[in-house]
């Protein structure tokens, strides 16, 4: 978008199919849902250009990446198709021309207050059920100049709050730099003036660095949070998914993190009703959940994704409806955890970033919540006035399973 506007377009990040001379569909292929979503959003661009309401249609993505013959033959109205490492061919397809002089730069389209940083592209691991490898490819660091360039340019533009995000966090560096380098560039990211959280997503739990959690002690800018999804528990699932980790393993650097940092909020998902997974399995992944008291927790049910390992090698044997049954069960125990630990949370104060004003409330956020994923706090509007983007310290005065409600302590933002 910043290419595009650079070559004199205007350029709209929306859903909606108003009059234009171009739409370019992004899409995503990593499941079956998003890869219905993206179809469907494809179709209704390319009726929208049969009725002439849009011009020429792009669609680009990681759906390309995998189908691209089948798009084409399937739905040839749309004018080009193009992968998920071709942003320079769309770019000069467009626009004629690419400017390396504003690959550090950016168009935001979340909350002009915060905005996802991303410092690699693909996956270096073997994890049997993911096709991002297949999709993505290897993976690949961005230099840390580049990455801090960017991360300079956004908070230039009024960022606050960075989340800083790849497929696997943890693995930075490792190919440019041939060690572990999250650490130091989480260093540099911090001492950038006008960014005041910097959030984790995702970090791999095999070989975990720890070095991370002990910046978290030392940077206060470090939010307490960290997204480490573990996938299953069951010793014999997790091999067969080759997570290359047990599960007593993470069990204890779970209980490590905990320890380092006590009040840090950790969100993790799991995958039910991988192929090999019985009842016993799926009970000990259930009792994990229950003794465990994730913060926050999300389950996709498994299906067999093209190229992996899983699909090649394993049988999708599991009904569906037991798939989805195990996935219902786990979200009801994970539903009282997340009551339960809000609730803990009322009569206490915490600093609350304003992401929005909707109907009666101000919607926030505390350090130890990610944007649209995590608990928000609602906080009624009549009782102060507040700025979005601003940090303001927050009474918690009543909780639900997924809200927290609060009262602002001192109406002068930070």
């Amino acid at each position: 978008m910043r290419q595009l506007e650079a070559a004199g377009f205007e350029c709209i990040h929306d859903a909606r199919l108003d009059e234009a001379p171009a739409a370019v569909v992004n899409t995503c292929g990593f499941i079956h849902d998003a890869r219905q979503e993206s179809v469907d959003m494809i179709l209704q661009c390319a009726e929208a250009k049969k009725k002439g309401i849009i011009g020429q249609l792009f669609v680009m993505g990681c759906l390309p990446e995998l189908y691209k013959e089948e798009l084409e033959r399937e739905i040839p109205e749309v004018d080009r198709y193009f992968g998920a490492r071709n942003m320079e061919e769309i770019i000069r397809t467009l626009a004629g021309n690419y400017r390396c002089d504003l690959r550090s730069e950016r168009v935001i389209t979340t909350p002009a207050h915060y905005a996802y940083l991303k410092i690699a592209e693909g996956c270096s691991r073997a994890c049997a059920f993911c096709s991002i490898p297949h999709i993505r490819g290897a993976h690949v660091s961005t230099p840390m100049e580049d990455v801090v360039a960017e991360a300079s340019f956004l908070a230039g533009k009024g960022v606050r709050e960075l989340l800083v995000i790849s497929q696997d966090v943890s693995y930075y560096g490792l190919d440019l730099y041939r060690k572990p380098m999250l650490p130091e560039l989480l260093n540099r990211i911090c001492n950038i003036k006008g960014i005041d959280w910097v959030r984790l997503h995702y970090a791999y739990p095999a070989r975990f660095p720890m070095e991370i959690v002990e910046m978290m002690l030392r940077e206060r800018k470090i939010c307490r949070y960290m997204d480490i999804p573990v996938q299953h528990i069951s010793d014999k699932v997790l091999k067969k998914m080759r997570r290359n980790i047990t599960g007593s393993e993470t069990v204890a650097l779970i209980e490590k993190i905990r320890d380092k940092v006590p009040d840090i909020a950790l969100r993790t998902t799991l995958i039910v009703g991988h192929p090999g997974e019985t009842e016993k399995d799926f009970t000990q992944l259930a009792d994990f959940v229950e003794q465990t008291r994730f913060d926050r927790l999300g389950v996709f049910t498994y299906s067999h994704e093209e190229n992996t390992f899983a699909a090649q090698h394993y049988r999708d044997s599991i009904p569906q409806k037991v798939k989805q049954q195990r996935a219902g069960h786990i979200m009801e125990i994970q539903r009282r955890i997340s009551e339960g630990l809000n609730r803990q949370k009322t009569g206490k104060t915490f600093t609350t970033i304003i992401d929005r004003a909707e109907s009666d409330y101000y919607v926030g956020r505390t350090e130890y919540d990610s944007p649209e994923v995590d608990t928000e706090v609602l906080i009624p509007r009549g009782s102060a006035v507040l700025k979005t983007g601003n940090f303001y310290p927050v009474e918690i005065y009543d909780a639900t399973e997924f809200d927290l409600y609060g009262k602002v302590c001192n109406n002068e933002p930070s």
